[in-house]
């Protein structure tokens, strides 16, 4: 089946997903149902009247306010979807699947998969020659980011899969050796996994680690280093600045979307090979005790969500998805669930996205 509710053109129809912007440019995403009315502090919009019309059309409300309306693009969706765990920003999504080489059929992985962000631009990425597997501590982390996939795509992709679990557990059970082109990690402790991803990595395979403090680059670029399996890694973040045109008005604009996090990406080397020493100026080498203790995972100012939101947004993914299949609210998918149980780790640690 190629393409997805997400990849529509067309005239607008039931499940669709629209984006209502306003006459000062205020957003508004809405699910499209026979009999609802979009409602807002200056008037109401039945769906029925968008139902039917072509993308890009402009609807006006009951007294006469005008909207435009369109299918959201994916850096849209991903903004506006129900999230359980932070999600990737477009920005960094962008350098991931540059710096990591994403490229049609191959096969990645990915952990933890947070509240799905990454994998909608993954699984855009891979194709449907590709093959990702997502890796997920929580249950609730899990069922929030297949309802945004399910969502976006209208079903749920044939080359993706959810397992539950922690990494270094399940990869060894669920890929064969030597078989991933690519592994990204947006994790709190990636250096903890990097044994399993070496064995599954192919020689050449890339490994991203996608992390949100300058202690946790550090700790997880020395154990890089220190595996004597990878190259030298390299790391960046990524900054933008957008600008107001108009006119002769030309200027930055006063806000910016600067840190989210730290990429730091290395390359998988044959078995058995040494890679030859770098030129560099003396450094530091070895660490104190405090050293490591700033590197724990304690330290790094990790962040929860409460049951109680998890629980909201687990079924506001579900309804979303359940719209997007055509089905009545609530109505089991078809075929097997994708997500594959597995042990949970005890510690109830939220994996998900970086930020």
């Amino acid at each position: 089946m190629s393409g997805g509710r997400g990849e529509r053109s067309g005239p607008f129809r039931v499940g669709d997903r629209v984006q209502l912007t306003g006459p000062k440019g205020r957003l508004h995403t809405i699910t499209l149902e026979p009999g609802k009315v979009f409602h807002s502090h200056k008037g109401g919009i039945a769906h029925d009247v968008i139902i039917g019309l072509p993308d890009g059309s402009v609807v006006a409300n009951e007294v006469g306010i005008e909207y435009l309306a369109l299918r959201p693009l994916l850096s849209d969706f991903v903004m506006s979807m129900p999230r359980g765990a932070a999600i990737v920003y477009p920005k960094d999504a962008a350098q991931i699947l540059a710096q990591a080489d994403i490229f049609p059929g191959a096969t990645v992985v990915e952990a933890g998969v947070g509240s799905g962000a990454l994998s909608l631009w993954l699984l855009r990425a891979i194709g449907e020659a590709g093959r990702l597997y997502s890796f997920e501590r929580r249950a609730e982390f899990a069922d929030v980011a297949r309802g945004n996939v399910e969502t976006f795509h209208g079903r749920v992709p044939d080359q993706w899969s959810i397992t539950l679990g922690d990494l270094a557990d399940t990869l060894p059970d669920t890929v064969e050796a030597a078989s991933v082109d690519r592994v990204v990690l947006d994790m709190l402790a990636p250096w903890e996994v990097l044994p399993a991803v070496g064995e599954a990595l192919r020689p050449g395979g890339v490994v991203l680690c996608y992390v949100a403090t300058a202690t946790q680059l550090s700790r997880v670029a020395e154990a890089l280093r220190a595996s004597g399996s990878y190259t030298e890694p390299i790391a960046n973040e990524t900054m933008v600045r957008g600008w107001h045109v108009q006119g002769l008005a030309v200027r930055p604009d006063h806000r910016m979307i600067a840190h989210t996090g730290f990429l730091l990406t290395a390359r998988r080397l044959a078995p058995d090979t040494v890679l030859p020493e770098l030129k560099r100026r003396p450094s530091k080498t070895e660490f104190s005790d405090e050293d490591v203790e700033a590197w724990t995972p304690g330290a790094l100012g990790e962040r929860s969500v409460s049951d109680k939101s998890l629980r909201k947004r687990v079924r506001v993914a579900g309804k979303s998805a359940a719209l997007a299949r055509d089905e009545p609210d609530g109505a089991a998918p078809d075929g097997p669930a994708p997500v594959e149980a597995a042990p949970v780790d005890s510690r109830d640690e939220p994996s998900g996205e970086a930020g």
